[in-house]
């Protein structure tokens, strides 16, 4: 699973998300994950077995690539916005940590 937690976009990249006591917001799987690269939502650089971090402007990015694509009602586009709203609310941007 990798797993998302909130950042500050100001905060340094901790090695692990208790470092900083980050907030948990949610995961997805392998299978969503390529799927998501494979759709071009997620760029093809991110690797699903390292840690990465979406600040707000990729974020923002990322949702209007959506929009364009028009894949806001596709089921691994859906999983993906559930974290990205969260972080929006927070204005924060995500860190994803592979495990």
């Amino acid at each position: 699973m990798l797993d998302f937690y909130i950042i500050g976009d100001n905060q340094m990249i901790p090695n692990y998300p208790e470092e900083l006591g980050l907030q948990f917001v949610g995961g997805i799987d392998y299978g969503t994950f390529k799927n998501l690269q494979r759709k071009g939502i997620l760029d093809k650089g991110f690797d699903y077995y390292s840690d990465f971090r979406l600040d707000t402007v990729l974020l923002k990015q990322i949702q209007e690539n959506i929009l364009q694509k028009e894949l806001q009602t596709d089921t691994d586009v859906i999983k993906l916005l559930q974290l990205f709203n969260i972080a929006n609310e927070k204005d924060s941007g995500l860190i994803a940590f592979g495990d």
